[in-house]
């Protein structure tokens, strides 16, 4: 290695040694520490402690942080219930440059052109200009449209959106000024370009408007079908309709299985409309599925479609008796056992004489049966025997103490008179305990209303536990009794698509008839089958009519000097 050049001499005329030979520079050494200091060892759940709180303290100033990064400065903003006022403020608070205006919905279309402009440029003969042209057609301009209950503006009862998009940016918007509207019932959408993702959104609102029960989405397909999300098991929407929306069969398959499976139903939705789209054979067979086991619904159009002979066929068997498949019957009886074993737990006593009157006798055992009729022979004759001490402690006492030969001639009058003596004085004796007899008979009805709250949980039944009737070893359920108005117009059935629906008609109208004490009638009031392929004068139609039009609730008979109408 070179030798380092002799330095020059130090300051203080001490010279300088022997050069020494150059190494590369060497790290810093590291800093020496000094001696530790005596520390105080404390507990271990004092440290714990002070950890817990040091978390605290950063998530609380993490959560400042985050409110004030998210708020950029303001308050968050309080909805007052005034939609025009909320929306306007949430805009502009979202950073949306086009906000659309919020106006009171139009009755008639007459009141959308105010009458003085357009009188002025008819008198005047001028050409419009871009300005008048705008206020025009405002009505097409992305606005949003209401409908108060009253004069006051909280009071927003109904929606009208048509005709812009609505992204997620707007749809954050309607989340927060949505549920402040106490009286919102229904909104329309049509054509807002909504996505599947952006349905999505939209469903996660309506849980937050409680009185909100009718949604309307038409014109806007979707890619992946998503419609059925809107009536799903959880949902609470009563009227829903997707018209116009290029369904298909596979989207009715997924609508079909929301409306009812062997494990779930809709149980809040009342009507469904499904015109105006592409459901075939197939897809209405998927439907005809769904209203199986499905008891909720009253409302189905599925108008301008294309279902022919067959969809038809699936449709009216489901109105009529059908029989259950193999993992229907499966699931009947494991839903029997759990009802029996929950009637044991219940009332275990109850429950076994309820088994003796009710299950066949090749269910039951022969001993089981005779033990129970003895019990019960038992119990009636103790019952019998007490009334007679009492009657002769009432003829020794009218007596007095003399009957002679005709005592036993006496005593089968005596007897029932005694009966009738208690009967009389059942009454006033549990008037005299009550007190007055109003008050007895509010509480005899507060009884029976507390009777009718225990009762109507039990009246809400699974389908599959209705009545049902064994032919040639397979089980029978009496069909869907709850559908009242089903419209088929404007599709392809024809003369074979007919018969089946008279059939299912005239079973249905067969148990009205058995039904006697129900009030009204029972299943389809309105069936709606015109403009399809079959010929007017086709006497399955004329059959079908003059069995359908009494049970028509809109149905009114013309007087005979008007002309009848072409049939529906």
């Amino acid at each position: 290695p070179p030798r380092r050049r002799p330095g020059p001499a130090l300051p203080w005329g001490r010279a300088r040694g022997p050069a020494r030979p150059w190494r590369p520079q060497a790290e810093p050494p590291p800093p020496r520490l000094s001696a530790p200091k005596s520390v105080t060892m404390g507990k271990k759940g004092d440290r714990g402690a002070k950890d817990k709180v040091a978390g605290v303290n950063l998530e609380e100033e993490g959560k400042n942080a985050a409110k004030r990064t998210d708020q950029h400065g303001e308050e968050e903003y309080q909805c007052t219930g005034v939609l025009e006022q909320d929306f306007n403020e949430l805009c502009s608070r979202a950073g949306l440059n086009k906000i659309p205006k919020v106006t009171v919905r139009l009755q008639s279309a007459s009141n959308l052109f105010p009458p003085e402009e357009s009188d002025t440029v008819a008198e005047k003969e001028v050409p419009a200009s871009l300005t008048q042209i705008q206020s025009k057609y405002a009505y097409f301009q992305p606005c949003i449209q209401t409908e108060l209950e009253h004069e006051d503006p909280k009071s927003t009862r109904e929606i009208f959106m048509r005709g812009w998009k609505i992204e997620e940016k707007m749809l954050g918007v309607f989340s927060k000024c949505l549920p402040a509207l106490a009286n919102l019932q229904a909104v329309h959408l049509w054509k807002v370009g909504l996505t599947d993702l952006s349905l999505l959104s939209l469903i996660a609102i309506l849980p937050n408007c409680p009185n909100l029960k009718t949604l309307t989405l038409e014109g806007n397909p979707l890619a992946e079908g998503s419609f059925y999300r809107l009536i799903g098991e959880e949902s609470t929407l009563a009227h829903v309709s997707l018209r116009n929306n290029n369904i298909g069969d596979a989207d009715a398959m997924l609508i079909g299985q929301a409306l009812s499976t062997l494990k779930s139903s809709n149980k809040s939705l009342v009507s469904l409309t499904l015109s105006f789209n592409h459901i075939s054979d197939l897809g209405a067979g998927y439907i005809a599925e769904g209203l199986r086991l499905n008891r909720s619904l009253l409302c189905l159009s599925l108008a301008h479609n294309q279902i022919g002979d067959q969809g038809a066929l699936k449709l009216a068997e489901v109105l009529g008796p059908f029989a259950l498949t193999h993992t229907e019957v499966v699931e009947r009886r494991r839903l029997l056992l759990e009802k029996e074993s929950q009637e044991r737990s219940r009332s275990p006593l109850r429950h076994a004489d309820a088994k003796s009157s009710e299950r066949p006798s090749s269910l039951v055992s022969n001993t089981t049966i005779d033990k129970l009729q003895a019990a019960k022979q038992s119990k009636s004759g103790s019952k019998k025997k007490e009334p007679s001490k009492k009657e002769e402690k009432a003829q020794a006492g009218t007596a007095g103490g003399g009957g002679g030969a005709g005592g036993p001639a006496l005593a089968p009058a005596k007897k029932e008179d005694a009966k009738q003596a208690k009967k009389m004085v059942s009454t006033p004796e549990q008037k005299g305990v009550r007190g007055k007899g109003t008050k007895s008979g509010a509480k005899e009805k507060r009884s029976l209303l507390l009777e009718l709250e225990v009762i109507e949980p039990t009246e809400i039944v699974n389908p599959l536990l209705e009545q049902a009737e064994h032919r040639d070893g397979k089980v029978f359920l009496p069909g869907n009794r709850v559908l009242i108005n089903l419209n088929l117009t404007w599709n392809q059935i024809t003369e074979q698509g007919l018969k089946a629906f008279l059939a299912a008609m005239e079973s249905q109208q067969q148990a009205s008839k058995a039904a006697a004490g129900a009030k009204g009638q029972i299943g389809l009031l309105r069936l709606s089958l015109g403009k399809n392929r079959f010929p007017l004068e086709s006497r399955t139609f004329a059959k079908l009519q003059e069995l359908m039009l009494p049970r028509d609730p809109t149905y009114r008979p013309k007087a005979p000097d008007e002309e009848p109408a072409a049939p529906s």
